[in-house]
């Protein structure tokens, strides 16, 4: 009896993401082709949960015409910045058996400008990627080329930004498949981020495993070990690269259907928050995002419903 109701939860829960993406998951990421009104953003994409591209919405900020290499280093090159370091560009990822996040050095702006106009060599790969808002607190130069907040965001949402964080790096620097508990507003300014996306509702075909963290070491003669964090308690991740899935090992992944977007310059990204998301970029990209607290209501709640029947039932 026990183990034909744990068959039957599992069935339900393979066969949840379809009925779900049939329901409310687009099968491309739209575009709109100017800014929501509030009430618009929040009935249409917030309160679904469904992510959009938005264009024009940052036409006003000097930032679009003004950013690039040479006015950062002119600006702010003498700005120090906190920088992740990786021996192959990922930061935060699953290596082995292990949860590994970057070597964290702190650089004059100056530095990753050499090493992205290949002025200068610097070991392994270098990504500006400090969250907590590194903007405010690191580049407060720049600031006056943007606004400090998205007003019609602000006021769908009933807040100000939790974080308004800056992003620059080279094409190797990638971000592993992970979700954030952010209503997430991405805007590039400079290049384009390539973006793989799950809903929430894939959260059944989506591998966790814990993992022993650890970190990166920079040693003097420029390679790289790793250094188990002790004192820290297993990490939850997802181990599975969505680009080159070993579905041997994870064959659920298979049934995930990923959505795939590109992010121009001057084009934003609302990612809804609890979307599961990958992340690629263009050489020297710059971006923006501003991270707003999502709302833990009755919709997060049955996400961590789905995430602990998954769990639970050892469907990954």
């Amino acid at each position: 009896m026990a183990d034909a109701a744990l068959d039957a939860v599992r069935r339900e829960l393979r066969e949840f993401p379809a009925a779900a993406r049939e329901l409310s998951v687009p099968l491309a990421v739209p575009y709109l082709d100017k800014p929501p009104g509030p009430l618009h953003f929040y009935r249409d994409w917030v309160c679904p949960n469904r992510p959009c591209i938005i264009r024009n919405a940052l036409q006003h900020w000097p930032a679009l015409q003004k950013w690039s290499l040479p006015y950062l280093r002119a600006t702010a090159g003498s700005a120090e910045v906190s920088v992740a370091v990786t021996p192959d560009g990922y930061a935060d990822a699953v290596r082995g058996d292990r949860f590994v996040m970057p070597a964290e050095r702190r650089l004059p702006l100056s530095c990753v400008l050499d090493m992205l106009e290949g002025r200068a060599q610097h070991p392994g790969v270098l990504y500006v990627q400090k969250q907590c808002s590194n903007l405010l607190t690191e580049l407060p130069q720049l600031l006056p080329d943007l606004e400090p907040h998205v007003p019609w965001a602000s006021e769908a949402l009933g807040k100000m930004p939790d974080a308004v964080n800056f992003w620059l790096g080279e094409a190797a620097a990638v971000t592993s498949l992970h979700k954030d508990h952010y209503e997430n507003l991405y805007c590039v300014v400079s290049g384009e981020k390539h973006f793989l996306l799950h809903p929430p509702s894939d959260r059944p075909f989506i591998p966790y495993e814990l993992y022993t963290p650890a970190t990166y070491q920079l040693t003097e003669e420029g390679s790289f070990k790793m250094v188990d964090e002790e004192a820290m308690e297993k990490v939850p991740w997802i181990p599975l690269d969505p680009l080159a899935p070993d579905l041997a090992q994870y064959p659920s992944y298979s049934q995930a259907q990923a959505l795939h977007c590109t992010v121009q310059t001057g084009e934003m990204l609302y990612l809804p928050a609890l979307w599961f998301h990958h992340v690629q970029q263009s050489h020297g990209c710059m971006a923006v995002n501003f991270w707003y607290d999502m709302e833990y209501d009755l919709k997060y709640s049955y996400f961590q419903l789905l995430d602990s029947l998954t769990k639970a039932s050892g469907l990954n």
